[in-house]
């Protein structure tokens, strides 16, 4: 079920970098799914998948309130802060948890730290004390 996933999110990719739904594209889209190595092979769970997909979902609404936020009260302060990753994330998690961080209009994931750390630069209102 997990492989079905990670396939489903790299014709996802394919297709937001593509923006063409024409019948070659699907075709090499999904060569190119199937073609790309399948990274290290450790266990993924489903539940892992289903929460990431769930916070996505519940960031939509959060994205709007920022940028309301940012437009309504503006934001001058900036700040870069080491956030851990939750240990045994694999490629395709680690990418859908960089996305959900710079989804929001407020946060950027600015690197990605091989020991298990995100480099993440916020945008506040007020400087933290």
């Amino acid at each position: 079920m997990v492989g079905y996933l990670n396939l489903i999110l790299r014709l996802t990719i394919w297709f937001l970098l593509t923006a063409d739904f024409s019948v070659a594209n699907i075709i090499i889209g999904i060569s190119i799914a199937l073609l790309l190595p399948g990274g290290r092979t450790a266990k993924q769970s489903l539940k892992d998948w289903l929460r990431v997909l769930g916070e996505i979902i519940v960031a939509i609404p959060q994205a709007y309130m920022e940028a309301f936020q940012i437009i309504l009260r503006p934001h001058k302060y900036e700040e870069i802060t080491m956030e851990r990753a939750k240990p045994g994330r694999t490629p395709g998690l680690v990418f859908l948890d960089i996305f959900l961080i710079t989804f929001t209009p407020k946060t950027i994931v600015l690197k990605y730290h091989e020991a298990g750390w995100y480099e993440v630069h916020w945008v506040r209102r007020r400087r933290k004390v």
